[in-house]
């Protein structure tokens, strides 16, 4: 794959995976009802909400970022979790398909996100070290 193809792809699926968090951010932040809801049935406190929301917030500025690379990972594995403890809750109690696939779906979608990350990464390093072999170190 060409590198701008990596970059291209990397940008589209990680903006609509961060979209879609702030969006669900969005929803914990302000209590909406389905949330509420989704809280009561695993019997989970109502204030989880807000702990949650701020928290994807907090993971979409650290995935958005391109300085710090140990934020990025650790924001990663802190939607990992997420999606997996929401995976396991929903299994605890029984839950049905329906319940099951959203966060299993997240998941894939943020491990493609974060395997393109990791591509253009070692393509984008790969263009540097060519450079300045080249001579070019104004480039670099």
């Amino acid at each position: 794959m060409k590198p701008k193809t990596i970059k291209i792809l990397h940008w589209t699926f990680t903006t609509l995976f961060l979209l879609a968090m702030l969006g669900d951010a969005y929803g914990g932040i302000t209590m909406q009802q389905a949330g509420k809801d989704s809280l009561a049935k695993l019997g989970y406190p109502m204030y989880l909400l807000v702990i949650m929301g701020s928290a994807k917030i907090a993971g979409v500025l650290a995935i958005a970022q391109t300085k710090y690379k140990v934020i990025k990972e650790w924001a990663y594995s802190g939607f990992t979790i997420s999606f997996i403890g929401a995976f396991l809750s929903w299994f605890a109690i029984g839950a049905g398909g329906a319940m099951l696939v959203p966060p299993v779906v997240m998941l894939i979608v943020m491990f493609f996100t974060y395997y393109l990350w990791k591509k253009y990464e070692q393509v984008k390093d790969l263009n540097v070290t060519n450079t300045r072999l080249a001579g070019n170190t104004e480039l670099a």
